[in-house]
């Protein structure tokens, strides 16, 4: 099982996964402004994910630049996925 956006999902499922999250598409003061306020309200973290989706799921660059925004919303910002 994987746990995405608040949900369980089997392995099985992602064969049909249409859409990912577009990292690049999310602000990041939004983004974690949106989670702190995620387990009383979720419609914000909804809305901000919704508009970032994209059907280019089988993109390299879409997947590491994905990496890069989760160490950048992390505080991290030495490298990144292309240099490396």
């Amino acid at each position: 099982m994987i746990y995405i956006c608040n949900e369980t999902v089997s392995v099985n499922d992602l064969a049909d996964l249409r859409e990912s999250v577009s990292w690049s598409k999310v602000d990041k003061e939004d983004y974690l402004l949106a989670m702190e306020r995620s387990p009383i309200k979720d419609i914000e973290i909804k809305h901000i994910l919704k508009n970032a989706l994209t059907d280019n799921i089988h993109s390299r660059e879409v997947y590491m630049k994905g990496i890069d925004h989760s160490y950048y919303y992390e505080g991290y910002t030495t490298f990144k996925t292309e240099e490396l």
